[in-house]
């Protein structure tokens, strides 16, 4: 179970993501509109998951994202929108952005995106450490 705060100008939306995501076994700490006082507050929840809809794909809402990802390094951040094109894929990818979540929801889609995210990052960390057992292994001097 994941600590997730959703952050979205529509209440409507943020409820029915809530809703997926409780049912989907997170627990949600917070959810808010999109304002700096929005954002110190989330900010003091150190959730591990923030859905987030910036609106437009413009300065202020990638400025979203880039406050969003300096405070809260470690977090997976998951763009949430109802049109998602290639130019905003990549400024949202350059900013830290983990994973993407379209509107109208699908439950089963938002989960698997979250799922699959966390694993693909998982299996990342791995790589590394498994790297280098396996070099000490193949080196018993190395110890």
């Amino acid at each position: 179970m994941l600590k997730a705060v959703i952050l979205d100008a529509n209440a409507v939306a943020r409820n029915l993501l809530a809703s997926v995501l409780v049912n989907g076994g997170h627990e949600v700490v917070g959810d808010a509109n999109i304002s700096p006082a929005s954002l110190a507050r989330i900010i003091k929840l150190k959730p591990q998951v923030i859905c987030v809809d910036i609106g437009e794909a413009d300065a202020e809402g990638l400025a979203l994202l880039d406050k969003i990802r300096a405070e809260l390094p470690k977090t997976l951040l998951f763009l949430v929108s109802a049109k998602i094109d290639a130019p905003t894929l990549q400024a949202a990818q350059q900013r830290g952005v983990h994973g993407f979540i379209v509107k109208p929801f699908n439950s089963v889609a938002v989960l698997s995106s979250i799922r699959n995210t966390v694993l693909r990052i998982a299996k990342a960390q791995r790589a590394p450490a498994a790297e280098g057992e396996s070099e000490s292994d193949a080196n018993p001097d190395a110890n």
